[in-house]
């Protein structure tokens, strides 16, 4: 059971479950970082136009290239 919740998905993609943690917490402070400049940009449109944008689609190359 351990083995399948914490190491299953990591070895998948070729990580420690370390490797898999540091990865996954910077996809989701990226991930933070990128609603919170749209919900400014929603409510002051002049501000961070292209910022969410640019964050999905560095972390969709990093997805796409991920082992390679």
């Amino acid at each position: 059971m351990i083995t399948r919740v914490f190491l299953d998905h990591p070895r998948k993609v070729d990580e420690s479950y370390f490797e898999h943690f540091a990865f996954a917490m910077s996809f989701a402070g990226a991930l933070l970082l990128a609603g919170c400049a749209a919900l400014v940009h929603a409510l002051i449109p002049v501000l961070f136009e292209k910022t969410a944008g640019n964050i999905v689609l560095k972390l969709h190359g990093k997805i796409v290239n991920r082992g390679r």
